[in-house]
């Protein structure tokens, strides 16, 4: 069954969107095929009946059919019973140039670009999904910081002497050793969550805690409420469970909580994963009256909420907020040491209620057995020191932040860049559905990028593009030199200026 948005919210979305420059029906058009490509009207979602979207926006009804028929004609709507089309994207077919042949066009350029527009001339590079970017290229497909060095080097030192203890048992721990459960479970006490070691899963980062979250609590089909944009390797575990997302679009000022509570009240998804705190790609924060108002909706539908808190350290503004799990204990929350210490580490964990946490349990020895002992150890000793190294990685991104978004200003003003209060990215507005056109000439001028559509569902997002502030300022410069380059190519190129759907493979963190 398609979500069904009423007249009221599409209204909100559409903003004051009579502008005078043409026939009212075209400029309606307008702004909802926009909505669809920005991917803030989600894709399957039934639009209101004419009557009642001409009732809501005071325009005649002719308005509202001739715009309806206009986005079935150019293949934005699909034909449905009345009036009541779904919202989608165009087949590629007449649309614009296959993925392959902007490849080829992005290999073939080299020697015919003009010297000084970037870096020396060679093939360029596709990287498969799983592996670094190669030698000499600026990597920013992966939103994640180098190990904080001391520190994880004296925690492997301290675990290394007490690994002796262990060596009689057999090694096997599916819910992870006691030590570390019990540093994870004081940290979530020492924020208001009153918790024990009981209430802790270790996993094997955070992508395996929501594998394991999805294999336990949903079925093929089962609904799936996410952020729209989102984590594209959450997408990704949600489409292997073969469940159905069901994509609420952001606002200009975060998360749409009636568009939230609508969707959860109207379709009851099994889920909802969330990331509240730092949300990647956007690095905006939920305020906590809105997370009050969701845990209310979830509890009111059945909806167990899941609340990735991967990012809820790099708070570079201090804004303060209660983790989500403060207000209700059904909540479901997944943490993880990859974005404050190291992405190395594999080190993850799942916090919920006594009974799920069993539930996780069993439902785990399908996928392994525990994980590495040793790494268990030298965690426990970075969860008990987790203060220590985050000052100086705190003040570092935010010289990282204030770099970048110059740069942006500077060089790309076209550009226009969310400003993130946490988190490791920017979520840049680009001026043209270009995203993936970038990503694939990206690699020529030494940069490789995650395309935006990799953050939505259905091809949405190709005026947008993730930019991480993880590296130091001088290789920000050259990155957003490169970005410049890339982009005056592109300009340049008008058989390339076509929204496209698929976004070349490449690994994203």
């Amino acid at each position: 069954m398609a979500s069904s948005l009423p007249a009221p919210a599409l209204s909100r979305l559409l903003g004051p969107w009579k502008r005078g420059t043409g026939p009212g029906y075209r400029e309606l058009a307008e702004v909802v095929r926009l909505l669809i490509l920005d991917g803030r009207l989600p894709l399957e979602t039934a639009l209101p009946s004419e009557r009642a979207l001409s009732e809501e926006l005071g325009v005649s009804r002719t308005t509202v059919t001739a715009a309806y028929a206009i986005l079935r004609e150019q293949g934005f709507l699909s034909s449905g019973q009345g009036s009541r089309g779904r919202t989608r994207i165009p087949d590629l077919n007449g649309f614009g140039p296959s993925l392959s042949g902007l490849a080829g066009f992005a290999t073939g350029f080299s020697g015919a670009r003009s010297s000084g527009t970037g870096p020396a001339s060679g093939p360029a590079t596709m990287t498969a999904p799983g592996l670094a970017a190669p030698e000499g290229l600026i990597d920013l497909a992966y939103s994640a910081l180098p190990a904080s060095g001391e520190m994880v080097h004296r925690a492997f030192a301290a675990a290394l002497t007490e690994l002796p203890a262990l060596l009689p048992g057999f090694g096997y721990d599916a819910i992870g050793l006691l030590p570390l459960r019990q540093a994870i479970a004081d940290r979530y006490t020492a924020a208001g969550v009153p918790t024990r070691a009981a209430h802790i899963m270790v996993t094997s980062g955070a992508q395996h805690a929501l594998t394991i979250i999805l294999r336990t609590l949903v079925e093929r089909h089962d609904r799936v409420l996410v952020e729209h944009p989102s984590y594209p390797n959450a997408l990704d575990a949600i489409r292997a469970a073969r469940c159905r997302a069901l994509p609420v679009a952001f606002t200009a000022e975060g998360w749409d909580l009636p568009a939230l509570e609508a969707v959860i009240a109207e379709q009851r998804p099994r889920i909802a994963y969330l990331v509240p705190d730092f949300h990647n790609p956007t690095g905006m924060i939920m305020p906590d009256h809105q997370r009050r108002r969701l845990v209310r909706a979830a509890d009111a539908a059945g909806t167990v909420l899941v609340a990735d808190e991967t990012l809820r350290e790099l708070n570079l503004d201090g804004v303060p907020t209660a983790p989500l799990a403060a207000f209700s204990s059904a909540v479901v929350t997944i943490g993880s040491l990859s974005k404050s210490h190291w992405a190395g580490l594999r080190t993850g964990w799942i916090r919920a209620a006594e009974p799920m946490i069993q539930r996780f349990t069993a439902a785990r020895s399908v996928l392994d057995l525990g994980g590495p002992v040793m790494d268990q150890l030298a965690a426990a000793h970075l969860v008990r020191a987790l203060d220590e190294p985050l000052p100086a990685r705190l003040e570092d991104l935010r010289s990282n932040r204030a770099a970048l978004l110059e740069l942006l200003r500077q060089h790309l003003p076209e550009w226009e860049p969310t400003y993130p209060v946490g988190g490791l990215s920017v979520w840049c507005r680009l001026p043209a559905p270009s995203s993936t056109a970038l990503t694939v000439l990206a690699p020529e001028f030494g940069i490789r990028l995650a395309a935006g559509p990799r953050f939505g569902i259905g091809g949405a997002f190709e005026r947008n593009l993730r930019v991480p502030f993880t590296l130091p300022p001088e290789k920000l410069k050259l990155a957003v030199l490169a970005l410049r380059a890339a982009q005056e190519r592109l300009n340049a190129a008008p058989q390339l200026r076509r929204t496209l759907r698929d976004p070349p493979a490449t690994a994203i963190a």
